[in-house]
């Protein structure tokens, strides 16, 4: 009687859960293309080029889905959110997903009933200030103004530096990245504070990026990546496994350029999953079997969107970092692809 019943609540469970996973899949197909949020303009993660074009490493994450989907990564209507709007824009479903330097954080995650897909770039709090402040850490900024973007682990990350170091600051808010780099560059503020990776797009945006210093504190773990909505649970595996796939394809040497080679069968079994010509992987995701060939083809994979986007040979100048492979020392892994 006990199997009976147990097996009764998982098959309806089961049923329940199927129709609720298709949802935002079955929406995206029936409108053509993916809604993404993304920032409102950090160069090198995401901003529009001069003909209007979103590019960028968290860019690229958004293209990387609707190449699986569609097989197509310009089927994307990208939104700007800011640090206040970018969970409700989630929330209402105004955005299928969201990929904009967004920090795992348990509140996140279970309170504002969100799920975290992965983690694109491991990051932490820094301090950028103008050389002729006279200041080499972040300690000797007490009394100092700082521009900081409201509605952001950042805020609370301060208040709790300056306290533990027993220094005052006087907060100057601002909502984009834009106005905190007018603000900063006008003086409005001594200091800009927000994740080091932000910290060198910005400055790499200045007449005289020498004139500027970022210290050598970081005072906080960033794991950024992209989320979802709760409750669809089919919608979260399509979006968590297209940045897999990504770091998956670097880890293998599968790139952009012999994906389409490898694609017809090669003596690595994990390459043929991923790219589909052995097993059903595709199928489970409800996706054609070649999703991850199309990712990698159209976009790249993990090593060339950073190289691309934000490498040390960009204006950016990133160097991998934590953001390296786990066999080069870094922290980016991913699960098997079987």
């Amino acid at each position: 009687m006990y199997k009976s019943v147990l097996f009764g609540v998982l098959t309806v469970s089961g049923l329940v859960a199927g129709a609720a996973t298709a949802a935002t899949l079955d929406d995206v197909k029936a409108r053509g293309s993916l809604n993404c949020g993304v920032t409102t303009g950090v160069p090198g993660f995401a901003a529009p080029d001069a003909n209007g074009v979103w590019e960028g490493f968290d860019v690229d994450v958004c293209r990387a889905v609707a190449s699986a989907i569609f097989g197509d990564p310009t089927a994307v209507n990208f939104t700007p959110t800011t640090g206040q709007t970018r969970f409700t824009a989630l929330a209402s479903g105004e955005i299928d997903m969201l990929a904009r330097n967004t920090t795992w954080t348990f509140s996140r995650d279970v309170d504002l009933k969100f799920e975290f897909t992965g983690v694109n770039y491991y990051d932490g709090q820094g301090f950028m200030v103008p050389k002729d402040l006279g200041v080499s850490s972040a300690t000797e900024l007490d009394g100092a103004t700082i521009c900081i973007q409201t509605g952001t682990t950042t805020e609370l990350n301060l208040a709790d530096y300056f306290r533990a170091n027993k220094i005052s600051y006087e907060p100057v808010p601002i909502e984009t990245s834009a106005e905190a780099r007018q603000q900063f560059l006008a003086g409005a503020c001594d200091v800009y504070t927000t994740d080091a990776s932000a910290l060198a797009a910005i400055r790499a945006t200045f007449e005289t990026p020498g004139d500027f210093t970022v210290l050598p504190e970081i005072i906080s773990k960033e794991p950024l990546g992209p989320l979802v909505r709760h409750g669809d649970n089919g919608w979260g595996d399509i979006v968590r496994w297209s940045l897999n796939a990504m770091i998956t394809a670097e880890e293998l040497g599968v790139t952009s350029a012999n994906a389409g080679e490898l694609s017809g069968g090669s003596d690595n079994p994990e390459i043929n999953r991923l790219l589909g010509s052995e097993g059903n992987l595709g199928e489970q995701l409800g996706l054609s079997a070649d999703w991850a060939k199309n990712i990698i083809m159209s976009v790249g994979n993990y090593g060339e969107v950073f190289g691309t986007n934000i490498g040390e040979n960009t204006p950016i100048g990133i160097a991998r970092g934590l953001n390296a492979q786990w066999k080069d020392g870094g922290l980016i892994y991913s699960p098997p692809f079987r």
